[in-house]
């Protein structure tokens, strides 16, 4: 299996299970200020991050984990009573807007990364492609690892 396919469904899984923890568990995510229905800045948030990994390494996936996140999402929102949280339709449309959002800038970052890479020294076109690779895993770990870690804090 190709790296960035293990990166992308390991990043995926990871996130996932962060969001099933904090959002089955009873304790609910602190306000963010003065901002009324904050709740759902976490919802777009980190069903964002949790489309991020598949739309930079691996659109094609997108057909299939879309809707098994808007699932997810759904499912999450169908349990949370039985876990002492109020089911919410409006935190699932959140969800449904955090992945639409996370889809895009994962596309669009994924557009500029080749760019990026062509800038760098001139090299052999196995070279190239070899250190193209590289540099996508390199970029990808690092900007998600910062995206999970901000998801956990939430």
């Amino acid at each position: 299996m190709p790296t960035q396919s293990k990166l992308a469904i390991g990043l995926s899984s990871l996130i996932a299970i962060a969001i099933a923890v904090l959002t089955l568990t009873p304790a609910s995510a602190p306000p963010l200020g003065p901002i009324a229905q904050s709740d759902k800045v976490y919802h777009v948030v980190a069903f964002a991050v949790l489309a991020l990994p598949i739309a930079f390494l691996r659109p094609g996936w997108l057909i299939l984990t879309v809707p098994v996140y808007m699932t997810f999402g759904g499912l999450i929102e169908i349990v949370q009573p039985f876990v002492g949280r109020d089911r919410s339709l409006a935190d699932w449309v959140a969800d449904l807007i955090g992945l639409g959002i996370g889809v895009a800038v994962g596309r669009t970052v994924a557009r500029i990364a080749p760019l990026a890479r062509s800038v760098s020294t001139p090299a052999e076109p196995s070279e190239k492609q070899h250190e193209g690779s590289r540099h996508v895993s390199w970029f990808s770990s690092h900007f998600l690892a910062d995206s999970v870690c901000f998801v956990a804090k939430v």
